[in-house]
């Protein structure tokens, strides 16, 4: 078998003959143009004729460079493609997620990567509900809010229900919270720093009650868990979140009213380029989690 020209000759010849000026290609391949004089040179020894014609103005190929640049070009591009498949099946996806979110996502994303340790997932979480993928470098984002438009691609995980939650030793108490009036006795715990979430349940309750804005506000909807799961008080938390805290019997809901306020969680990426196929399947698996909570 003839001994092949070495790569990072062709390389040098692919850029040289792109723009047919070694100092042009030179700074491309940030060496010198001595170097690259050299690796053509070279080139042209191996093969056993020139693939430059040198002129006062530049250069230009000759027919046997002509002939050479389409066939180098698809080698590169072979390689450039196995590259990118290749590592694909090892790529960790990069998924955004707001913080309001995290009490059911986290635990799922945990075991997913116990049954598919081949799909890596790094998380990033944010206050913000939504995703800039022209500006953010992540795969695929749960954004919080209304449906979003038909620029991304979008699969819908669950609507938010507002409900009050409180812990099994609050509502067994000696303060009664039987009905929803009997809230007015109690603290209330915000997971955001207006009230818009208690008032909402409260107006669809027909309940009015003195109290909502001398409750406890939070940051984040976890936060405002935790400390109801503590006993701290009653917090309006969405239901569609916290289905492994009242399995788990950590937080109980003392009244049947689940709230639906318009807003949703969706799972959402890019349409271009189109997912690549590890995250379709994270995707798909999310949302039959989602189904069957």
């Amino acid at each position: 078998m003839k001994r092949l020209p070495p790569l990072p000759a062709l390389h040098t010849f692919l850029i040289t003959a792109q723009c047919c000026n070694f100092t042009r290609a030179a700074e491309q391949l940030h060496i010198t143009q001595g170097a690259v004089s050299r690796q053509i040179a070279g080139l042209e020894d191996h093969l056993g004729y020139a693939l430059f014609q040198r002129q006062a103005r530049g250069l230009s190929l000759t027919a046997e460079g002509q002939a050479w640049l389409p066939r180098v070009q698809q080698v590169f591009s072979l390689i450039d493609e196995a590259v990118e498949q290749i590592g694909e099946k090892r790529q960790t996806l990069q998924l955004k997620a707001p913080t309001c979110v995290m009490r059911w996502l986290l635990p799922r994303l945990l075991q997913w990567q116990k049954e598919r340790p081949d799909v890596p997932v790094e998380l990033t979480t944010t206050v913000r509900h939504g995703v800039d993928f022209q500006r953010e470098a992540f795969d695929a984002a749960v954004v919080y809010g209304p449906p979003p438009d038909a620029s991304l691609a979008c699969l819908h995980l669950f609507d938010e229900q507002l409900t009050p939650v409180c812990s099994r030793p609050i509502l067994e108490g000696s303060v009664p919270l039987r009905e929803p009036a009997d809230l007015q006795q109690h603290l209330l715990l915000h997971p955001t720093r207006d009230e818009r979430d208690w008032n909402a349940w409260l107006e669809v309750a027909n309940v009015h009650l003195s109290n909502v804005s001398k409750g406890q506000h939070f940051e984040t909807l976890d936060l405002a868990m935790s400390m109801a799961s503590q006993g701290t008080g009653v917090a309006i938390g969405d239901w569609s979140l916290i289905g492994d805290d009242l399995s788990a019997g950590r937080l109980v809901m003392p009244f049947e009213l689940k709230v639906k306020t318009g807003l949703g969680y969706h799972l959402v990426h890019p349409r271009k380029p189109e997912a690549s196929e590890p995250l379709q399947e994270l995707m798909g698996w999310l949302v039959e989690q989602a189904r069957a909570r």
